[in-house]
């Protein structure tokens, strides 16, 4: 199994690219080889420097870079041995099992829609994020920002989406599905929660519980939720701010600990037909390690192949 990283991607690449890769290599401890895209120049010192520990590492060169104010579209066509490109090139190929970034979101998705594609009968593929729970685990929350306005078919989707994930990936028997509103009666919302709200609640492949409120994110009423990618990225980007006040203000706590974006690592893309997973612009050595072992368990649970099969029928 091989799981790649693009070296060049976030505001501390290469550097905490490659120290995050060699943590993740000695957490996986031969379960998968890690695999580092960039440049040669760049990469090979740092390689170097952790000596030993770097030693089953890969390394594939590509020369060029998609820097974050770039237009993601244009710069990807014309940049085809970037990083970012190069590895969407192995990883539709099949040399690889998952590709990561914390480079420009915009680059992964369009590398994702132009390479790997979505999954035939997807709408729209989702960005999913993490939401820790007071009673413990984790639940799923998508979209977070691929897609500003949503229909409601796609939030439909999403649910589908979000219900695989959280099945294969996190291990939750029967997920419960809440659509994110203002409020819990039914015929609450706008247009388009109302709409997605009577294709949910018929839906037999989804565990739908109904609406749910923003007090409801961290309770465990339920483990799937679902919002347009405008309202989701609000929430995650709250959530974050949460844990900055608190550590500003030295104040702990494991269940807040969880609202650091190190936690998890990264954002899959759900809806594609491979594995891919974008980082935070500002990741860290522990949060590229993160990234790295998620694209590992996504790998491992076949969750691309469950949604394929499931859209498929």
């Amino acid at each position: 199994m091989k799981i790649a990283l693009d070296a060049m991607g976030g505001d501390f690449a290469p550097q905490a690219a490659v120290d995050g890769a060699v943590m993740a290599a000695q957490q996986l401890n031969g379960a998968a080889q890690i695999v580092l895209i960039g440049q040669e120049e760049a990469v090979r010192p740092l390689l170097q420097q952790h000596g030993a520990a770097a030693a089953d590492l890969l390394f594939i060169p590509a020369t060029q870079v998609i820097a974050m104010g770039e237009h993601p579209a244009k710069a990807y066509q014309q940049k085809q041995d970037s990083s970012i490109a190069v590895g969407y090139r192995m990883l539709h190929a099949g040399e690889l099992d998952a590709f990561c970034s914390a480079g420009s979101t915009g680059a992964m998705l369009v590398g994702a829609m132009f390479s790997v594609k979505a999954v035939p009968g997807v709408l729209r593929p989702a960005i999913a994020n993490f939401v820790p729970k007071l009673a413990g685990g984790q639940g799923v929350l998508l979209d977070v920002g691929a897609n500003a306005e949503c229909k409601p078919e796609m939030l439909e989707q999403f649910g589908e989406l979000g219900s695989l994930y959280a099945h294969y990936v996190l291990g939750i028997e029967t997920p419960k599905v809440g659509l994110m509103n203002l409020g819990e009666e039914e015929g609450k919302g706008t247009t388009l929660t109302q709409a997605a709200h009577q294709l949910l609640k018929v839906n037999p492949h989804v565990h739908f519980i109904g609406n749910i409120e923003g007090r409801d994110l961290f309770n465990s009423k339920a483990d799937v939720i679902i919002c347009d990618g405008y309202t989701g990225n609000v929430l995650l980007k709250m959530a974050e701010s949460i844990y900055e006040i608190l550590n500003e203000k030295k104040m702990h706590d494991p269940f807040f600990d969880n609202f650091n974006y190190e936690a998890f690592g990264g954002s899959p893309i759900l809806g594609i037909n491979d594995n891919a997973i974008i980082g935070h612009g500002v990741s860290t050595p522990l949060a590229i390690c993160n990234m790295l072992l998620q694209g590992y368990k996504m790998a491992e649970s076949g969750i691309s192949d469950q949604i394929k099969s499931t859209f498929k029928s």
